[in-house]
């Protein structure tokens, strides 16, 4: 007894035939179906390529559309051929022309022998089905669908609307119990025959021509009625991604289908040459008898499909840049965002850079350029600092710094001087450490040399815009890590949340700071606020400064070694 091969093709037939040759060489025969809208002179090369072979058949040709009648039509019309032309068959294996046997013949062979009465067919209810994609489980068998899914999309869709509309509903036949599955079987000569000879072939096929992907569904449901003994699991190797689509399998999978242990692989591509050259070897080395296990690259596959739908986290694809927040985190790593500290103390870039060991920006987002560290006009990524580049998409202009950067801890300034529509990335973004010194924008009005009535519009103008800042800081909803001070509480001890903030961004240093930034001269600060109440501006984010000129101390102590004036 031995075994035979049904083989639908549709393209590369050069390599169609080349397998095919290789099932006969080993005492398989063949039947093979070529869909008819392949080019007549493609077919004709194939059959004269096997001429010389005995045991290879063609099959009268179906036009084979996915989700259609043609496939079931063609497998049917091969599976006649190979039951009436060698009687010898015990078992007919589905096959398409891109199918690769991935073990020596003799193996599956001696396999099925060890199984003869065994069919091998992966069939379960629509209950029991987790894999489809579409949401057609059920409706399938119960709707009709006379339209193309691929070439008549709209028909498609309105019709199946229109019949939930209607309630219509098809009457399965009487004994069926609808079962879907991987279109690649195996089945025993008496299962197969038992199909299409029985005596209600035609109500069947008749049920089945309106099925919607029939060859998932019409040897699936009859072999549960005529079988006694089925395996629900093919023996082909076939991986689907998240939309249902195949996998392709390329040269450097091939230790990847090795370790499979299956012993027929689908969907090869047809330049896989090493691939080709490897499985189809006259002396192909025998493996260790075990059981076909895809189960073992189930892991791989999983992963792939995960990085496909989650991506990098902080990497904007172009396959999902234009579906918003469709990433694995909005940035690549954390980050730190200043605001109001530069305005307080000076050089606190570089005192930072210094005791952190790390480049810290400017304000990224300030009006006139983004001032990047160093001074640098371009930077990772070949990012400019051009404010009309940075400001056309300034979400994109972070997630690429902080994608080309991976590695360094990134830290900027911001204030409410800055573009603000980075404001609500910064406050749902779980990698962003924002600490905020609140009223510090106007340390620098008040060491300006200006009128004082422009300096009293300014400092309105940007205490409602920092004002806005600390409202969404403060929504429970936040996603970064914050920290707030006001501008009293911080310059009456600042070495504390400075040596957090050094501790956040260095973890690994442990050491206590010896060297701080340098303090700007805050002499006749608190009049100058007292000057903007009496000019009619409300100073609100600033804290409680004397009017006097003494700057606050914890508990009227003199002011700390630190503090430098």
């Amino acid at each position: 007894m031995t075994l035979g091969v049904v083989m639908l093709c549709h393209t590369a037939l050069d390599r169609a035939a080349e397998v095919a040759r290789h099932w006969s060489a080993n005492g398989c025969p063949v039947v093979i179906h070529v869909d008819r809208r392949t080019p007549g002179a493609e077919v004709a090369a194939m059959k004269d390529a096997l001429s010389d072979l005995d045991d290879i058949r063609f099959s009268p040709r179906h036009a084979c559309e996915w989700g259609t009648w043609g496939i079931v039509a063609a497998t049917q019309a091969a599976s006649r051929i190979m039951l009436a032309d060698f009687d010898r068959v015990r078992h007919v294996y589905l096959a398409s022309g891109s199918c690769l046997p991935l073990r020596p013949v003799q193996e599956l062979r001696d396999y099925l022998d060890a199984r003869p009465r065994t069919d091998f067919i992966e069939s379960v209810t629509t209950a029991d089905v987790g894999w489809t994609v579409g949401g057609l489980n059920a409706e399938r068998f119960t709707l009709r669908f006379p339209f193309s899914w691929r070439r008549h999309r709209w028909l498609f869709d309105r019709y199946v609307g229109l019949q939930r509309a209607l309630g219509v509903r098809r009457r399965i036949p009487a004994g069926l119990v609808p079962h879907l599955g991987s279109q690649w079987w195996c089945l025993t000569r008496q299962t197969l025959s038992a199909i299409l000879e029985g005596k209600q072939r035609a109500v069947h096929d008749r049920y089945f021509r309106r099925v919607w992907i029939p060859d998932e569904s019409y040897f699936q449901t009859l072999v549960r009625k005529v079988s006694s003994n089925v395996e629900s699991r093919s023996l082909t190797l076939s991986k689907f991604d998240h939309q249902g689509k195949p996998h392709i399998f390329y040269d450097d999978h091939l230790q990847l289908l090795r370790r499979s242990d299956c012993f027929v692989a689908r969907k090869i591509w047809p330049r896989a040459d090493k691939l080709y050259k490897a499985f189809l070897r006259a002396d192909l080395g025998s493996q260790p008898r075990a059981e076909p296990n895809p189960g073992k690259i189930d892991r791989l596959f999983s992963k792939a499909t995960e990085r496909r739908l989650q991506g990098r986290a902080g990497l904007y694809m172009q396959s999902r840049f234009p579906n918003r927040d469709w990433v694995n985190g909005r940035s690549a790593a954390p980050y730190s965002v200043f605001e109001g500290f530069a305005e307080l103390f000076e050089g606190f870039d570089n005192w930072l850079s210094k005791v952190a060991g790390m480049r810290v920006h400017g304000h990224l987002y300030a009006p006139g350029r983004a001032e990047f560290a160093g001074g640098a006009q371009i930077y990772n990524g070949a990012l400019s600092d051009s404010a009309a580049l940075r400001d056309y998409n300034p979400r994109a202009f972070l997630t690429n710094l902080l994608w080309n950067t991976r590695g360094e801890r990134q830290c900027f300034q911001f204030g409410p001087g800055d573009n603000q529509k980075i404001a609500p990335f910064l406050v749902g973004d779980p990698n962003a450490h924002i600490s905020v010194i609140s009223g510090a924008f106007v340390v620098p009005l008040f060491q300006a040399n200006r009128n004082f009535g422009e300096i009293r519009a300014e400092a309105a103008r940007l205490q409602r815009i920092e004002t806005r800042f600390l409202t969404a800081l403060r929504d429970p909803s936040v996603k970064a890590r914050v920290r707030i001070w006001n501008l009293a509480e911080f310059v009456e001890s600042p070495m504390e949340p400075l040596q957090t903030i050094v501790d956040e961004i260095s973890p690994r240093a442990l050491r206590r700071l010896t060297e701080v930034p340098r303090l700007a001269d805050l002499t006749g600060f608190g009049q100058f606020l007292q000057n903007l109440r009496n000019q009619g501006m409300k100073p609100e984010l600033m804290g409680d400064f004397p009017v006097d000129g003494d700057l606050p101390t914890p508990g009227g102590r003199r002011p700390r070694p630190y503090l430098v004036k």
